[in-house]
């Protein structure tokens, strides 16, 4: 009840500061003389403390827990509610001599207890740490250059290569935000909030929250004016877990090809897409296959009532057409039993053979629970970028199991073409890819951590981001690790790729 009653001052303080700005916008040349003297030369600045400032976290008061009207004190970098008289920021300005604020939502600076607002050149820094924005001019140089800029705290960064805090389990959405902010088109369309401003939405739709996260997300991953060098997604994973119906949490350790799957559809939900209408998600990831399935007798079948099922058309093989935007490649079941001389010899298998899925030829039984079905599949369509799930872990009754297989692949130049249908190999002209984004488990299948590479393409370097930790990497180690993820970029001419980056 206290607090309730609290909220309700603070909100009935704004209602007056309200009325104040409308009298003082009616006062004399004189009084707005005196206020314009005191706005820009505030003695307090001096007080600001940038490094203990953090606009990662979610926008709340700390002592009633309210989203309305929120300021931050820039000298303890607390959030408190209100700047009237009784106040959540006016009791602390007074109890602790701590004068400058900012609100959160409006972005303007006011000293308290005086009230006034301050108007001064010097914290645009302080403003574009928790609002970035990025002209066009900006967007297209990202990937141009590898220039290395200095935070605040001192420490160098290259945009894009930052890490992510693990605030107790959540490396799982991690690596694959990470990932995504490593896909020019998807990262240029959520940088320019003008994008998706203007999308629709229904009454109470609380999924376009994920599109705003994601979008505030990708700014501060590629702010150049950070005030250190890592970012909480600390917002970002609280709207996951509201958008998931706790599906997806902070506290508890997922699978990332799960979280991958639920957020590409969900943003293409709240972006306006449907299985007819586009959004920058389709548009970057999405290519098309042909299923051929067919019918298999029940295994308790006798010959005879297998060969006479055989030739009616229920089980004549099918064919279909689907949409994708991964593709699931299984690796071979790794071998039970080693030997002494084998003890320590990781089994492993070529990409391209697992990719032989996809060849039109190659047959793999599907088992429903009534039923079962012998698939075949071909590629139609490729997409700009091209997602692979290894498939690492399968499921029983009572544990999961993980495949350690180590993939062998070549970080560039993968040539898909083979894979696709005859009509599909004469319309698309460029069918060869290069990595540009790896994501790896390690450990036990539960217990696991994950950790990704990803390529800079302003330096054409390559990192390994795990959490906090940033460091480079040879291509070379890549290729060694429990690889579960990966994006593939189609090589494309200049032209074309230019044409990507406005999705």
């Amino acid at each position: 009840m206290v607090s309730m009653k609290r909220e309700r001052e603070a909100e009935v303080d704004d209602d007056d500061e309200d009325d104040e700005d409308i009298v003082a916008a009616k006062v004399g040349r004189v009084g707005r003389a005196a206020e314009d003297r005191r706005s820009r030369h505030c003695p307090y600045l001096d007080t600001i403390n940038r490094s203990v400032l953090d606009f990662d976290f979610e926008k709340l008061c700390s002592i009633s827990l309210s989203h309305i009207n929120v300021y931050a004190c820039l000298i303890c970098g607390k959030y408190f509610q209100g700047r009237g008289l009784k106040s959540h920021a006016y009791t602390h300005s007074v109890q602790f001599t701590h004068h400058v604020f900012l609100n959160l939502h409006t972005l303007k600076f006011y000293c308290l207890p005086d009230n006034y607002e301050i108007i001064d050149s010097s914290l645009e820094d302080i403003t574009y740490v928790l609002k970035p924005t990025f002209t066009k001019q900006h967007i297209g140089g990202l990937d141009k250059q590898g220039k290395l800029y200095r935070a605040y705290d001192g420490t160098t960064y290259l945009p894009g290569i930052v890490g992510l805090n693990n605030i107790k389990a959540n490396d799982y959405a991690n690596v694959v935000l990470q990932a995504f902010s490593n896909v020019p088109p998807l990262r240029n369309y959520f940088l320019e909030e003008e994008n998706y401003m203007g999308i629709r939405r229904p009454p109470g739709d609380i999924m376009f929250l994920l599109v705003q996260r994601f979008g505030e997300l990708m700014r501060k991953l590629w702010n150049p004016r950070n005030f250190k060098a890592h970012v909480s997604p600390h917002e970002m994973l609280q709207a996951v877990v509201l958008c998931s119906k706790k599906n997806f949490q902070i506290t508890k350790q997922g699978d990332a090809v799960d979280f991958m799957t639920w957020f590409l559809n969900a943003l293409h939900g709240a972006l306006g897409g449907t299985k007819k209408k586009t959004s920058s998600i389709t548009k970057a990831f999405q290519g098309s296959m042909r299923i051929f399935s067919k019918k298999l007798p029940h295994p308790d079948c006798t010959p005879e009532e297998k060969e006479a099922l055989l030739v009616t058309e229920e089980y004549q093989e099918q064919m279909s057409e689907s949409t994708f935007l991964f593709l699931t490649l299984d690796l071979p079941t790794a071998p039970l039993y080693k030997d002494e001389k084998e003890q320590l010899i990781i089994p492993q298998v070529p990409l391209f053979n697992i990719l032989g899925k996809f060849n039109g030829i190659t047959e793999k039984e599907y088992k429903t629970y009534k039923e079962n079905f012998l698939k075949r599949f071909q590629l139609t369509k490729l997409p700009p970028y091209l997602v692979f799930c290894i498939k690492r872990f399968t499921k029983n009754n009572f544990f999961v199991e993980k495949n350690p297989t180590i993939v062998n692949f070549p970080i560039t130049n993968v040539d898909l073409r083979e894979y696709l249908t005859e009509e599909a190999q004469v319309t698309e002209k460029n069918t060869t890819y290069d990595l540009v984004a790896n994501v790896v488990h390690d450990g036990k299948p539960t217990e696991g951590a994950y950790r990704i590479h990803v390529l800079h393409h302003g330096t054409g370097k390559w990192y390994e981001m795990q959490d906090l930790q940033v460091t480079d990497i040879l291509p070379q180690m890549i290729t060694l690790s429990e690889a579960y993820i990966q994006i593939w970029k189609r090589q494309e001419s200049d032209t074309d790729t230019n044409n990507h980056t406005a999705v």
